[in-house]
């Protein structure tokens, strides 16, 4: 049996991986992982990528960025999230506003020091990294328009950091980020739909806020068109292995999405349809080992 103060310590724990969502950290690192060794550094050794000491500081250093992104979001919309998360909303407020705090500048700070192993560049791009997120955290997300764009390339700048490093500049590389950057920015969109009610009462305004629900889903329909052309060149131009399956799957669920988009009116019905892009993408993270099932092997 756990002692009362045992309880207290593993509520608070829970309340901080909830707060910085543990959980898509996790995913982050592993797609990292996983487009270094089968798209970015696809030419090199497999020990010599998952031994790179450069690429898990990186690594690392996004994933305390990405967490303390995740505190300072939850800072400044803990009363909108009151409406529109009100369980999740719950198990955060475990963790005092002031302690979120200290947390959110040591995670930056621990991000900082490690980018300061790779070199200074790093440093510059990882502090303009975590400004970028406070200031969408505290100003841009009220933007329409604006707010989502910006959410939508702070997803993807985990990505670009490794991009960098190993400087691979082949054309798939940016199909690949086109399509991945248009099923974030509809994730973006959609969540919008599913938090309206909060965004209201909280006077974000958000597309849906601003110019209307049916607005809001002729905008998801064209980025769910637009996703067709990179969809599209993966599967005809370039040599993506078994992955293949993966964009035949995510172009009948787009199908399947929009059928529902144009149907749906209340909070579950667009949870469902986020919940829909969101299987996607995480589809889309573990189906890159896909490209090449046998790289393992091969390359050892």
């Amino acid at each position: 049996m756990l002692s009362r103060k045992q309880k207290h310590i593993l509520l608070k724990f829970f309340s901080m991986f909830s707060v910085v969502r543990g959980y898509n950290i996790l995913v982050v690192v592993i797609a990292q992982y996983l487009t270094s060794i089968y798209i970015l550094a696809h030419d090199k050794p497999l020990k010599e990528v998952v031994f790179d000491i450069n690429l898990l500081v990186l690594v690392l250093a996004s994933a305390a960025t990405i967490a303390g992104g995740y505190i300072i979001n939850s800072f400044y919309d803990s009363e909108k999230d009151l409406i529109n998360r009100p369980v999740k909303s719950r198990l955060d407020r475990l963790v005092s506003q002031n302690t979120k705090l200290s947390f959110y500048f040591v995670l930056n700070f621990i991000a900082a020091v490690m980018a300061s192993y790779v070199s200074f560049k790093a440093v510059i791009f990882f502090s303009l990294y975590i400004f970028g997120i406070w200031l969408y955290s505290h100003k841009l997300k009220r933007m329409p328009f604006i707010g989502n764009l910006t959410s939508a390339i702070l997803t993807i700048t985990p990505f670009f950091a490794i991009f960098m490093y190993y400087k691979n500049f082949e054309t798939v590389i940016f199909v690949h980020a086109i399509f991945l950057f248009l099923m974030i920015s509809m994730r973006e969109l959609t969540k919008d739909l599913e938090n309206i009610k909060g965004d209201i009462a909280q006077n974000y305004i958000t597309i849906p806020v601003a110019y209307g629900e049916k607005t809001s889903k002729v905008m998801l329909t064209i980025l769910a068109l637009l996703t067709l052309v990179p969809a599209y060149l993966l599967l005809f131009k370039f040599q993506v292995g078994y992955m293949y399956f993966f964009f035949y799957l995510s172009i009948f669920l787009l199908i399947i999405f929009l059928f529902l988009l144009w149907r749906s009116k209340t909070k579950i019905q667009y949870l469902i349809l986020h919940n829909i892009l969101k299987f996607i993408i995480l589809a889309g993270v573990f189906s890159i080992l896909l490209i090449d099932v046998s790289v393992i092997l091969n390359r050892i």
